[in-house]
């Protein structure tokens, strides 16, 4: 007696899985946002995990605990490889176009440093990084007198500029074409980057 073959069932598509780069990239901004609104010891990786749209064991399992993720999210190295990713003769304007863009898309390149204060001794961290992966990274690339402070009125220029778009929510600045502001505010950040 031969034995009877049944027909192969279709196999079912796999559930869609998440991409864990995207997924990891979620639960960051989710952090940042909240970090950026709220005081760090007010944030539960549950906040986290609903503002990313993936559950709390997720976050867990990228992550580790709180601690582990803030200390990425308390991080300007990302942000910064990104802000200063241009000639030194055009980074006025890169940098004015990055802070606008972002802003625009709902990310937070560098306003989380307005909230230091919230954030008791994790402020302190936050200043220390935003120092050292910022505001000394640029300093380094310019040349001339005064480079420490030429940095910090270029960044202090484009802090204001996020706070006015982001937080303020400055209706003209938020409806006014994106050329246009970047042809305004860039020159005045770029005076301090390549002074004449």
């Amino acid at each position: 007696m031969s034995a009877v073959s049944t027909p192969p069932h279709p196999t079912a598509p796999a559930p869609a899985r998440r991409d864990a780069e995207a997924t990891k990239a979620a639960i960051l901004r989710a952090a940042r946002h909240l970090l950026a609104r709220h005081a760090h010891a007010d944030i539960t990786l549950k906040a986290v995990a609903e503002r990313a749209g993936v559950s709390a064991p997720l976050v867990v399992k990228y992550f580790g605990n709180k601690d582990s993720l803030f200390a990425r999210v308390m991080s300007f190295e990302t942000d910064a490889d990104l802000l200063l990713d241009a000639p030194l003769d055009d980074l006025g304007r890169h940098m004015v176009r990055h802070v606008l863009v972002s802003q625009a898309a709902g990310s937070d390149p560098l306003l989380r440093i307005v909230f230091a204060p919230l954030h008791r001794e994790e402020g302190d961290t936050l200043r220390a990084n935003f120092r050292t992966q910022v505001t000394d990274r640029l300093t380094a690339r310019l040349t001339g007198p005064d480079a420490g402070l030429r940095a910090e009125f270029a960044v202090g220029a484009l802090l204001g500029l996020g706070v006015m778009y982001g937080i303020a929510r400055g209706t003209e600045i938020r409806t006014a074409d994106l050329d246009d502001l970047v042809d305004r505010y860039a020159p005045a950040v770029q005076s301090h980057l390549t002074p004449s």
